[in-house]
């Protein structure tokens, strides 16, 4: 019972985290919710054996990307489906150019391979390059070679819109 509290906390704790991973990997709705649901699974078969080598947020990361391409590539095997529904709720305090550039930041990473996507999350999400190295499993100096490419390449796919 109280490892299920610890669980919820840490879930809560670090649930943005969780949103835009699912953001990220999920073109719809749906998608995002069953990522997501994948992902709180992985963190709570694996949460009993977290030793606290790393920090919980790297934990978090490297349990969450490994799932997201885990689902990409068995939602490739099952193939793709297409929404008829899409409906968007407008409220009233809604900053619609701030949606809309996020949108267009979004669609630019979508365009990224799947290990380039998750640098790109981490390096947003304001973690260092020695960090993501530890995430991701590569050597630092291979991220940053990475991010410099990635950077390239976004500024000239924006460049060209």
């Amino acid at each position: 019972m109280i490892q299920e509290k610890q669980f919820v906390e840490v879930i809560q704790d670090n649930e943005g985290i969780l949103y835009k991973i699912t953001r990220l990997y999920a073109n719809d709705k749906e998608d995002q919710k069953d990522l997501y649901q994948d992902i709180v699974y992985q963190l709570w078969k694996s949460f009993k054996t977290f030793r606290g080598d790393a920090k919980q947020s790297t934990w978090i990361y490297r349990i969450a990307l490994n799932t997201a391409l885990l689902y990409l590539k068995n939602k490739k095997r099952r193939g793709y489906k297409t929404s008829i529904d899409e409906l968007v709720l407008i409220n009233e305090n809604y900053d619609t150019v701030l949606e809309e550039r996020l949108e267009i930041l979004y669609a630019h990473i979508r365009k990224l391979g799947e290990i380039d996507k998750g640098i790109v999350f981490l390096f947003l999400e304001g973690k260092k390059y020695e960090e993501i190295s530890k995430i991701i499993g590569m050597s630092t100096s291979n991220i940053g070679t990475r991010m410099a490419r990635i950077k390239e390449k976004m500024n000239k796919q924006i460049k060209e819109r």
